[in-house]
């Protein structure tokens, strides 16, 4: 069955299902990332999404590999550049990933325009169709000692916005300014938003719709959706909605728990990713936490579906398409 097609802005025709590519260079070798990629090609998936950061777990010695394994795919296939749509991030403020421009400590104008051009070189592409700004400005994690600073905007699981911490950020239309020097040079073609609040899209629309010089958003990522994550439809959903945002919504699956084998008897295999980097995703583990009344609502789901004919994993992902932001 060929994947759906769906005009996500003009000219920018995409599958209605987007393969993320944060673990290639980490869980996946080039061999196997390769073979993934053909997979999804071949069933009719155009529709890529990557990071300056990725892989995840995020390391000095594997920064990049995702971006690079797919421009690698393309060259190798020999796929015209026209037949993928390849979405990638900036990544915003972090004290924690100093092999990426020092830190960064902020996204103001030259940090952007490094990461574009960084970007583009890892992908061996002329042109980025959507960037997106991986977490917000606002969101800064500096390490301190052994402690990690949190932000005061709410992101990555977190839902507790807190004013006391907020600081002085980059104004978002120097961050405009830059995305949209990068649109007229032909670098990027559409800007996003990931893990962003609706004040923060707000914000960016606001001041794109009062300056002709700044691009607009089209799309966001935000902090996960899932059977077990809702929280784009408390806020979010009603913002995108009158906007015209598209939500690309990542983590369909709850990192994996929605599929069963986290509470499987034998505690599911030692390679699955939460096992695998026991205590490195943060965000994985303080939004789920495996508690029992998230295996319990996890295992009963499983259950029912088990009796269905469709495969499981994809009852979860038609869960996201029935929703009209999609």
């Amino acid at each position: 069955m060929s994947v759906p097609l769906f005009n996500l802005a003009p000219n920018l025709t995409v599958s209605r299902l987007c393969l993320g590519t944060m673990t290639f260079g980490e869980q996946n070798s080039l061999p196997q990332t390769l073979r993934l990629l053909d997979q999804a090609f071949d069933a009719g998936i155009n529709f890529f999404d990557s990071a300056e950061m990725y892989p995840v777990p995020q390391r000095a010695e594997t920064q990049g590999k995702s971006e690079e394994y797919f421009g690698q795919w393309v060259r190798k296939r020999k796929i015209s550049r026209d037949r993928v749509v390849i979405a990638t991030k900036v990544a915003g403020p972090s004290g924690q990933m100093s092999w990426i421009r020092d830190g960064p400590k902020c996204l103001d104008a030259k940090n952007i325009t490094e990461a574009v051009d960084g970007s583009l070189k890892r992908l061996q592409m002329d042109h980025i169709d959507l960037y997106q700004i991986h977490w917000p400005d606002r969101s800064r994690h500096f390490k301190v000692l052994h402690s990690c600073v949190s932000s005061y905007v709410p992101m990555f699981g977190e839902t507790e916005y807190d004013p006391v911490r907020q600081f002085s950020s980059v104004p978002i239309e120097e961050q405009l300014d830059a995305l949209g020097r990068a649109v007229d040079a032909g670098k990027i073609r559409y800007i996003g938003l990931s893990n962003e609040t609706p004040y923060g899209v707000m914000k960016f629309l606001h001041f794109a719709e009062n300056n002709v010089c700044y691009p607009k958003i089209i799309s966001v990522q935000v902090n996960s959706y899932s059977l077990l994550c809702r929280t784009f439809d408390s806020g979010m959903a009603e913002c995108c909605h009158h906007e015209r945002i598209y939500l690309l919504g990542y983590s369909p699956l709850a990192m994996g728990i929605l599929s069963g084998k986290y509470f499987a008897s034998d505690g599911a295999p030692s390679d699955a990713r939460l096992n695998l980097f026991k205590g490195r995703y943060s965000e994985g583990e303080s939004r789920y936490s495996l508690a029992r009344n998230t295996l319990k609502l996890a295992t009963m789901v499983n259950k029912i579906l088990s009796t269905l004919v469709l495969q499981k994993n994809m009852v979860f992902i038609l869960y996201h398409l029935q929703s009209p932001l999609f």
